[in-house]
């Protein structure tokens, strides 16, 4: 894959996605959208590749996005770093990082050795809200969280994108996760696993003061979503008999709900599915395995059958001592070393890792783990060729 890079001045991209919206709004009689300004850092052209085992097939490129804010750097780049180890297809990472963190996530990416260039593109995109309330949403929870809502109003040039939180990691490749895309009915728009899997010790069924998606909620730790979807349906919601589009709900909501939310962005993504449940296309849990699925037991069945997918160390825990086996993993992914034999480097080390912590019920379930990865290793070897 060729990787052309040039430098580009946002405003010229915002005035065509401007005009763009302006026309739509005009047929549609909707209220003006809010604009985003900002400097476009790195872009990346191409959004198709050359498939290398056809001279003539081409494949779309599969869009991850992440957002980093103060110490993230560390994590984004070992959660990317899983993702273009263990994927066979073309990435483009769009990354949303504060402008002290550009310059070393840039160094740390194109460090990497040309082969694992080849497998990816990125976009380095400045921290952006919309004027009017701008402190308010980049205060939100945590530093930059919420930016995740806005992802469909700035890339919107994209057709689907993946996001997911920069604490979590691969275990399986992403093109198993993006080609859920193909599964979703007619009125499903995002992928997202439930918040949690026992009743006992979910947090919106005992706790939340307002209204949440399902019987325990979703969580908003890895998001599939296709973009075009969410920029032109219209939601339902409790505050006007008639739908909004996703852009006109966000302010209103955080209006009514912001002395009672606690999780900011992610409270918001549960009010606006609990009332449209249909949109959502309910991930299997060990597709966003958090501490939550092992600290009291083990209560995701999926990770015991096939193991895990997707790890998500909220709560810190791939820095801390609380769950030794998250951070295990964490560990050996970024002591990794692109071109070592996985078997031997990475997921030998691992096992050897997790040995260590089966005093913790986390621990105890660390085999879910490898499992996952086990069978990323196995992939990858009969993909490549003896002697590569």
């Amino acid at each position: 894959m060729t990787k052309e890079v040039f430098q580009l001045d946002l405003s010229k991209f915002e005035r065509r996605c401007n005009r763009r919206a302006s026309m739509e709004q005009k047929q549609n009689n909707d209220p003006p959208r809010p604009h985003h300004t900002g400097k476009l850092i790195l872009f990346v052209k191409r959004d198709v590749v050359q498939n290398p085992n056809s001279p003539v097939q081409e494949e779309v490129l599969m869009h991850l996005a992440a957002v980093a804010c103060g110490e993230r750097h560390g994590e984004v780049v070992n959660m990317l770093k899983t993702a273009v180890t263990l994927s066979q297809r073309a990435l483009r990472f769009h990354i949303f990082a504060e402008q002290q963190l550009q310059t070393s996530i840039k160094a740390d990416l194109d460090s990497w050795p040309a082969f694992i260039q080849g497998k990816f593109s990125y976009v380095l995109h400045p921290i952006s809200f919309p004027h009017e309330h701008h402190e308010e949403w980049s205060q939100l929870f945590k530093p930059c969280a919420s930016q995740r809502l806005f992802l469909p109003m700035i890339l919107r040039e994209l057709d689907s994108l993946l996001y997911v939180d920069t604490d979590v990691l691969f275990l399986q490749p992403v093109e198993l996760i993006w080609d859920m895309l193909m599964l979703f009915n007619s009125t499903q728009l995002i992928a997202m696993a439930p918040e949690h899997e026992e009743p006992r010790i979910a947090w919106y069924s005992r706790f939340s003061w307002h209204p949440y998606y399902g019987k325990m909620g979703i969580n908003s730790g890895v998001m599939l979503m296709n973009l075009t979807r969410m920029r032109i349906t219209q939601f339902k919601n409790d505050m006007t008999p008639v739908g909004l589009h996703w852009d006109e709900l966000l302010m209103p909501l955080l209006q009514k709900y912001k002395l009672n939310i606690t999780w900011g962005d992610q409270d918001l993504i549960n009010i606006i599915f609990h009332y449209n449940p249909e949109m959502v296309y309910t991930l299997p849990c060990h597709w966003n395995y958090r501490p939550d699925h092992c600290i009291y037991g083990s209560n995701c069945a999926p990770a015991e059958d096939e193991g895990v997918f997707v790890l998500h160390g909220n709560r810190g825990v791939f820095h801390s001592d609380k769950q030794p086996a998250f951070r295990a993993v964490y560990e050996a992914f970024e002591q990794y070393t692109f071109g070592e034999d996985l078997r031997q480097s990475l997921l030998s080390r691992l096992e050897v890792a997790l040995n260590e912590t089966t005093h913790t019920y986390c621990g105890k379930a660390s085999h879910f783990f490898t499992t996952g990865l086990q069978k990323s290793v196995r992939r990858l070897q009969r993909a490549t060729p003896p002697g590569d």
